[in-house]
């Protein structure tokens, strides 16, 4: 196919070159109704080319195909077998996947290191989870995607589980055996659903770990704003093999999706995909010349720790690191991951992708540069020089519990406990009650809490402590975490 092109963006020099009017929505009519103080703040350009996909990108019967060529043009790419963009982030695009993989009370094996959004697909769905352990590290307190065994042996429990859903690479850069997990799932012929929100540059350089679709997977869900080039919520879903019908996963999507994509959107998953194809190769060769000097400056500032393959895989940790994810153990410092990235972005603009109790990491992409490198380690060699004044501060440490006592029970299904009668209970009064909400650290966004499990008191000071020393719970019905949203008891 013709990679030179790029369907999207092309219709949309078009649109302006033939000077088209539109009485059609938005209402701002490319720019002409907008706020001039907003003009200002976003450009005029924005506005120009928000315009609608049908009766404006293409027109009344979308007869042109500009969405279906950019689509086949990106499965090509990478080669998938069938692509689908999304304009609601991968939060929708793994809730299409789950969807046209199990129904209402049927089973469905998730990794229980899975992101809010699969958890959200469980309560809209009612799909049952059957929950796959992830390789709990209890030493680094961290989690790295479920082996292959431990999806074999819930298979044999479950054998009417319809399929399986893993998260790789996870946030923090880990990644699963995909081949094993696709050859364990192929065996009973279900199929495979890759979380890879993290991993769209995967595909474009060898010396990165295996994306989904070459592992053998049959839905991988990427997001192109979080590692490529596209806008936020710029999202696509791949689809491969005879497990899952196309039209299958389109009406899901159909039935999930908005009916007013933005066709800014559209242009930049268009536009990556075409700069991928054409200069992938290249500009990661950089970003990953550009990963191992910034590896080697971490590893000479006292008091930093780089985690690397020595630390995140091998047998009962994970198959695979990107190293692109810098993730940095701050616990020699003697201050939380929470307070790093607050004094990090105050002191020195920097905002980073995550923290938590004792780590922070920084995401390198294709974008970064000898510009952004000493931007960064200026901050981070400042941060080890003044741990001592932060440390001086007080704040309290987080009480974060072995893996046996992080894991809760699942007594109800997601759905039944959101949906339910409930009522808010203190968080010292919460243990044994059953919850009513997710509770999630973010970022990375991975659920410590799921509706229907059942608490415990090492949870909760977990929670409560986390939230005094600066972690986020923003689903929180009480983000401070002083009171939980529990199943109400007769």
């Amino acid at each position: 196919m013709d990679h030179s092109r790029a369907p999207v963006l092309d219709a949309l020099m078009a649109y302006h070159e033939a000077g088209q009017t539109p009485f059609t929505p938005p209402g701002h009519k490319q720019g002409r109704g907008a706020d001039p103080r907003v003009l200002e703040a976003l450009g005029e350009s924005v506005f120009h080319s928000d315009v609608l996909a049908t009766s404006g990108l293409d027109d009344r019967t979308s007869s042109h195909r500009v969405l279906e060529e950019a689509q086949e043009l990106m499965a090509d790419a990478v080669g998938a077998e069938h692509t689908f963009f999304s304009t609601c982030g991968s939060s929708l695009s793994v809730k299409s996947a789950m969807l046209s993989v199990a129904g209402p009370h049927e089973e469905l094996l998730v990794g229980r290191d899975a992101h809010k959004s699969v958890v959200s697909g469980l309560i809209l769905s009612g799909v049952r989870p059957i929950w796959v352990e992830p390789e709990w590290d209890p030493e680094l307190k961290l989690a790295h995607p479920p082996s292959a065994q431990s999806v074999r042996q819930a298979f044999d429990e479950h054998p009417d589980a319809k399929g399986a859903l893993v998260t790789s690479p996870t946030p923090y850069g880990t990644c699963a055996d995909l081949r094993a997990l696709a050859q364990v799932c192929h065996e009973r012929r279900k199929p495979l659903i890759v979380d890879e929100a993290w991993g769209a540059h995967l595909p474009f350089h060898p010396d990165l770990p295996t994306w989904a679709m070459d592992a053998g997977a049959d839905v991988c869900v990427t997001s192109v704003h979080k590692m490529g080039s596209g806008l936020e919520q710029g999202s696509v879903f791949h689809l491969q093999g005879d497990l899952i019908d196309p039209a299958v996963l389109k009406s899901r999507e159909d039935l999930l999706g908005t009916t007013s994509p933005s066709v800014l959107l559209y242009a930049s998953l268009d536009g990556w995909r075409r700069q991928m194809v054409e200069y992938g190769r290249a500009l990661y060769d950089n970003a990953l010349a550009l990963a191992a000097a910034v590896r080697e400056d971490i590893a000479e500032t006292e008091g930093l720790h780089l985690h690397g393959r020595e630390d995140f895989c091998g047998p009962g940790r994970a198959a695979d690191l990107d190293p692109l994810q810098i993730v940095i153990d701050i616990s020699a410092l003697g201050i939380t991951g929470y307070c790093a990235a607050d004094w990090l972005r105050e002191r020195h603009r920097i905002n980073l992708h995550l923290a938590d109790h004792r780590r922070i990491s920084a995401q390198l992409t294709h974008a970064d540069d000898e510009e952004t490198r000493p931007i960064l380690m200026t901050a981070l060699r400042e941060l080890a020089e003044q741990a001592g004044q932060l440390r001086s501060g007080g704040g309290p440490a987080v009480e974060v519990p072995g893996p046996a006592q992080l894991r809760l029970e699942q007594v109800m299904l997601p759905r039944d406990a959101f949906f339910g009668r409930t009522e808010q209970v203190g968080w010292d009064d919460a243990a044994g009650r059953i919850s009513a909400e997710m509770l999630t650290p973010y970022p990375p966004g991975i659920p410590c809490v799921l509706p229907g499990e059942r608490l415990n008191a090492e949870v909760m000071r977990y929670l409560r402590t986390g939230a005094d020393a600066g972690m986020v719970v923003p689903d929180a019905a009480d983000v401070d975490v002083h009171s939980i949203r529990v199943v109400a008891e007769e």
